[in-house]
């Protein structure tokens, strides 16, 4: 059973999606994707778990993209504006009680909500190939480029030194990049939800991150919740890919942080793990939420 609909925030829309059956009794699992200026097109592909685990899957596209696109407003693209959407949809929706997943970027809104903010009736979180502070991405994204041939680390690093990312041979490169890390061009029969056009916030994302992943000097290069991960009292289960833009480095730092944490080491994925391994990320997930 799927319901959408759009919930009023500031003057504009926020779209959201509910999978899985009204009268459930269990938790719902709010999914927060990633970007910023992703959409929730890729969570469908978690839309088994709500049919299996008799669990609602709610997302929603994030202001700024996918049914929720908004552009020319370069002021909105800071964390506030995030953090007060997630606790309009919450309230909105009335999830009272609930599980919070987050993937990438949805991971840092995530983190920043619970380490920030009241978040009374959170069961658990999820920190699905995420980040507790932008410096430590920034620096281990440099370090794998450190792993590229050199002549391709000298493209990156000319593009960046410049702060112009419109030659062909960087754009070649990043793709390359995150080919290697991110993801590549769905297959042709892969799920309809990751081929379906999408409006990406591409204004949101560079105001809020940056020009790439490995430059983050937007509204958001200075967030770093590391030091109060400690004070996450929820159970935590962090999951990540052996091939990941999150490095196992930064999932540990996680791992160690949090005190009721478990890892789950998706070995052979990349950035998405619920995508490349569907079947084990339900199985992890579902197994989680009802021990």
């Amino acid at each position: 059973m799927i319901m959408d609909g759009y919930i009023s925030y500031l003057d504009y829309k926020t779209y959201y999606r509910i999978a899985g059956p009204a009268s459930s009794r269990k938790t719902p699992l709010l999914l927060l994707h990633g970007g910023p200026g992703s959409t929730h097109n890729y969570f469908e592909v978690l839309d088994r778990l709500a049919e299996e685990d008799g669990r609602q899957l709610i997302s929603y596209d994030q202001i700024g993209c996918g049914n929720s696109y908004l552009d020319g407003h370069p002021e909105l693209w800071n964390m506030e504006t995030w953090i007060g959407e997630l606790k309009t949809v919450r309230k909105a929706l009335n999830l009272k009680e609930l599980y919070l997943l987050g993937q990438s970027w949805g991971g840092m809104l995530l983190l920043e909500y619970m380490c920030r903010h009241k978040h009374d009736g959170v069961k658990g979180i999820v920190l699905s190939s995420t980040l507790p502070s932008s410096r430590l991405w920034g620096e281990e994204q440099a370090r794998m480029i450190r792993q590229l041939p050199s002549e391709t680390q000298e493209i990156i690093r000319d593009a960046t030194a410049r702060n112009d990312y419109s030659t062909p041979a960087y754009q070649a490169a990043e793709a390359w990049y995150m080919e290697l890390h991110a993801s590549g061009k769905p297959s042709p029969d892969a799920p309809e939800c990751l081929t379906r056009p999408k409006r990406l916030g591409k204004e949101s994302y560079e105001a809020g991150w940056g020009p790439n992943e490995f430059t983050p000097m937007g509204t958001l290069k200075d967030y770093d919740v590391t030091e109060l991960l400690p004070g996450i009292a929820v159970p935590a289960l962090v999951i990540s890919g052996g091939n990941d833009l999150c490095t196992p480095y930064i999932a540990k730092t996680m791992y160690d942080g949090i005190p009721n944490a478990r890892w789950e080491l998706f070995r052979d994925c990349r950035h998405c793990c619920f995508v490349e391994d569907t079947e084990r990320y339900i199985r992890v997930l579902k197994e989680w939420m009802n021990h």
